[in-house]
């Protein structure tokens, strides 16, 4: 039997569209236990409508929180290290955070899938060995952590302490995102997390240069996380708490800091203190250290489920909480867009949060946990 050139060609176009690979679909949580499935576009209408979730299909083996073993160690009642503290207050160098922060929001985006997302990453890692191979800290190591589903690694640096299985944590976002224009499009990220990122590696560089902590004396681990794809469910942090979590790594606290650089559109500067989704022993840690470390207030605020990269430490049983900026909502407007530039960050702000995650840093190195 002959066919016509027609035919066969009607007869392939409708095997084609028979055949035709299905969409990937992804995982999302958006509350505790509640999941959905949804397409990649459907995924980025989210992330641009501002809405939370963990994008738990690389993850769904993570058992919930409450499914773990870890429970929170009593935090110190008394403030203990108030003069060393101090001295490292007076370290902090604004002009250095406002120089590399020049440099980092200058990459054309820090996008979790693009080149530009990878080499901010690898010129975060070069920085950060920068900062430990000038402390002459023998102890100190930094680690690229490669992730397998998508291109752009996280940053570790890893201080051990003298009980090595109690480890303390101050976290961020090292990527950027613009809405609408993925990939492609010019998001400089400055204050998403940009602010954060170079506070972080600024608080690093103080805390290396204490001589304590230079001879190791100091009883817990501390480690310092840059964490990739936080804009796309958050991505970087899950991988890595849920491999501690495997680990059954004690993480005794982590402190998240996801924008340091706006004081509020309503002028009136203090720090937003998310109270959900966090730990409250933790949170009434930070109120005792921000009333003695720092000059401004706090204001209690919350931000949902799985809004930041706390919540990965949270989902996996660990102690965690989250200082933001400013209360939600009255946050830096520009963040998600190519205005989120440098100009626009206020640097004595970015300072009170780098004195509160010194002091959160350094107290808890030398804290007894039970």
């Amino acid at each position: 039997m002959r066919y016509s050139t027609a035919l066969i060609a009607a007869l392939a176009a409708t095997a084609s569209a028979t055949t035709a690979p299905l969409p990937k679909m992804y995982t999302l949580e958006i509350a505790p236990g509640e999941t959905i499935e949804v397409t990649e576009e459907e995924k980025f209408k989210m992330i641009d409508e501002g809405r939370h979730f963990f994008d738990i299909t690389e993850f769904k083996d993570v058992h919930a929180a409450a499914s773990r073993l870890f429970a929170a160690a009593p935090f110190p009642s008394t403030i203990q290290q108030n003069c060393a503290v101090k001295e490292l207050h007076k370290k902090i160098n604004l002009d250095r955070i406002k120089e590399q922060l020049t440099e980092y929001s200058s990459f054309h985006n820090r996008y979790f899938n693009s080149r530009y997302g990878v080499q901010a990453a690898e010129w975060l890692f070069a920085r950060v060995n920068e900062v430990i191979e000038e402390s002459g800290n023998p102890l100190a190591t930094a680690r690229l952590v490669r992730h397998t589903a998508w291109s752009q690694p996280s940053v570790i640096v890893s201080l051990p302490g003298i009980i090595r299985g109690h480890t303390v944590v101050t976290g961020c976002h090292l990527d950027s995102v613009i809405s609408n224009d993925r990939g492609a499009g010019r998001a400089p990220g400055a204050d998403d997390n940009g602010s954060g990122s170079m506070m972080n590696l600024e608080v690093l560089r103080a805390v290396l240069s204490d001589p304590r902590i230079a001879d190791g004396d100091h009883r817990n681990t501390l480690e310092w996380h840059w964490y990739a794809a936080e804009e796309s469910g958050l991505l970087g942090s899950q991988d890595i708490f849920s491999q501690y979590a495997a680990l059954n790594m004690q993480v005794m606290a982590m402190l998240n800091q996801d924008m340091v650089g706006f004081k509020g559109r309503d002028g009136i500067e203090r720090f937003g203190l998310v109270t959900d989704f966090t730990d409250p022993a933790q949170n009434e840690y930070l109120k005792l250290l921000i009333g003695n470390y720092t000059d401004i207030p706090y204001e209690e605020s919350l931000c949902g489920y799985a809004c930041s990269d706390h919540a990965s430490a949270n989902r996996n049983g660990y102690p965690s909480s989250f200082i933001f900026e400013t209360p939600f909502g009255n946050h830096n407007p520009r963040i998600h867009t190519p205005n989120d530039t440098i100009e626009f960050v206020d640097f004595d702000h970015v300072f009170q949060h780098a004195k509160l995650t010194t002091a959160f840093m350094y107290e808890l190195a030398h804290a007894t946990f039970a």
